[in-house]
């Protein structure tokens, strides 16, 4: 199978990365030092559970140079960088092209079918911890990846049969694919671990273990949780567990002294996915009338604090 890859980053470059080994055609999308070691040397995996693993028979481009028609597209781009991901599909999607978004922010598949009418855009989420390390090196220090995907209620089911036929390629590749028939609650379910570890992370300047012991991170971490919990309902959205023991535990599995990327982002001085995993979430609780007072506050803190 044929796949474009958009960021060769934490998730696009181990999920390209998995998909390029199991062999697939797979082209990262990069930019600067990062696609000048991917072009020259290929791709290194730094993995805490497989070791390292050279992947060089991958492609790589820029945004412009790209010039095929791939089978799948992953969006692995931060939110902030979806208008770019836009024009990309829009000039490369074809009528047999499936995009996925795979961003941390609930809801970017729908975002983008709205700009991107003639393409299938279905909705996705992935659960992986992966950075780039050093130009052409990504690492991976926690085993977990998981895609969810899927089409949102109501949207034709156009390309079914390819949709179908990604969750084995997946499956062959290491990654665990999940074609899902309830995506708006999968995607919200993963928002509801991404988005208050990152609204809570940024506020305290936690690390990954602060939420996993008694204390202000760990309260606010839970409070936000139960904040998304409360607007899936007012969606319609029904959980099959409490996503304050699903997230919890899903917390206990990752090595203690992890920031998030937004983190990282907001510590260089750059741009962040602060107005799509905080803002935003503020905004859907006016939207469908829930109260959302500890994303509010943080959302208040983050415009004191000129956070991008």
């Amino acid at each position: 199978m044929k796949f474009a890859v958009l960021g060769a980053g934490g998730v696009g470059g181990i999920v390209g990365g998995y998909l390029a080994l199991a062999g697939n055609e797979v082209t990262f999308i990069a930019r600067g030092a990062h696609l000048e070691a991917l072009q020259k040397n290929g791709l290194t995996l730094r993995t805490s559970h497989r070791g390292d693993l050279a992947v060089k028979t991958v492609k790589a481009s820029s945004i412009e140079e790209y010039d095929d028609t791939p089978d799948v597209i992953f969006v692995c781009f931060k939110y902030y960088s979806l208008p770019a991901a836009i024009g990309f599909a829009r000039r490369h999607a074809g009528k047999d092209t499936l995009v996925i978004p795979l961003l941390n922010v609930f809801g970017t598949g729908e975002v983008m079918q709205q700009e991107l009418p003639g393409v299938t855009v279905l909705d996705g989420c992935v659960y992986i911890y992966g950075m780039v390390e050093s130009p052409g090196i990504v690492a991976q220090p926690a085993s977990i990846l998981r895609i969810f995907y899927g089409y949102r209620p109501n949207q034709e089911k156009k390309l079914l049969p390819l949709a179908q036929k990604l969750e084995p390629v997946l499956a062959e590749a290491g990654i665990e694919g999940h074609f899902s028939d309830q995506i708006r609650r999968d995607a919200l379910q993963k928002f509801s671990y991404v988005s208050p570890l990152g609204a809570a992370g940024l506020y305290f300047d936690a690390v990954s273990g602060d939420f996993l012991r008694e204390g202000e991170p760990r309260k606010m971490f839970v409070g936000l949780i139960r904040e998304i919990e409360a607007l899936g309902h007012g969606m319609g959205v029904e959980f099959e567990e409490s996503l304050v023991d699903v997230n919890l535990k899903l917390m206990d599995s990752f090595t203690k002294d992890l920031k998030t990327s937004m983190q990282r982002d907001v510590a260089h001085g750059g741009p962040s996915e602060f107005d799509g995993l905080v803002h935003r979430v503020s905004r859907l609780g006016k939207e469908y009338h829930v109260s959302t007072p500890l994303y509010d506050k943080i959302s208040a803190w983050g415009k004191e604090k000129g956070i991008r």
